[in-house]
C-alpha cells in the first residue's frame, strides 16, 4: 500500500500545484488513500521531495531530480521489497515487481548514478532498462542481484 501511495503523490504533484501537506493529503484522500498528515510527512521524507518555484510561482511539492545521489538504502529497500525478477535481452533489462510498483522502482532507479542506464521505462509491474551497450548488462544485472539479495 505504500508504494501505491507513493506512485499516487508522484502522480498528483506533476499533475497539481501542490503547496501544503494538508493540501497532498486532502488530494490523497480524494484518491482513495486514508492518510494522516504525520504520513504524508513521513511519505515526503521518503520520496525526497522538494518545494520549487512552479509555474504560478507558489513553492510547490517536486521531484527532487539529483542524478549524483548514491545508492541509498531506501533504494534498495525498494528493489528488496517489490522486485519479481530481472532478466536481459541484448541491451535491455526487464525488471518484474508487484503490481503497481514498477513505477516507484523506476524513479529509484532513475534518480541513482548508473552511468551505463541510458533510460527507464515503468509500467503497472514491469519496467524496461535500455543499457548503453550490451557488454555492460551482465555487470548491470550483478549489482542489481546482489541489491536485491534477501
Amino acid at each position: 500500500m505504500r508504494y501505491a501511495r507513493h506512485q499516487k503523490i508522484l502522480e498528483l504533484i506533476n499533475a497539481h500545484e501542490i503547496d501544503t501537506q494538508e493540501r497532498l493529503a486532502e488530494k490523497l484522500r480524494e484518491s482513495g488513500f486514508n492518510v494522516t498528515q504525520a504520513t504524508v510527512s513521513r511519505d515526503i521524507k521518503e520520496l525526497q521531495l522538494v518545494k520549487h518555484a512552479g509555474p504560478s510561482g507558489r513553492s510547490c511539492y517536486t521531484q527532487n531530480r539529483s542524478t549524483d545521489a548514491p545508492v541509498s538504502e531506501r533504494f534498495r529497500k525498494i528493489l528488496r521489497e517489490t522486485i519479481l525478477s530481472i532478466s536481459a535481452a541484448e541491451n535491455i533489462i526487464v525488471i518484474k515487481t508487484l503490481s503497481g510498483c514498477a513505477n516507484a522502482a523506476a524513479e529509484a532507479i532513475d534518480t541513482t548514478n548508473f552511468p551505463d542506464i541510458i533510460g527507464t521505462l515503468a509500467g503497472d509491474n514491469t519496467i524496461f532498462m535500455v543499457i548503453s551497450s550490451k557488454d555492460a548488462v551482465p555487470a548491470l544485472l550483478d549489482q542489481f542481484n546482489e541489491m536485491t539479495a534477501k
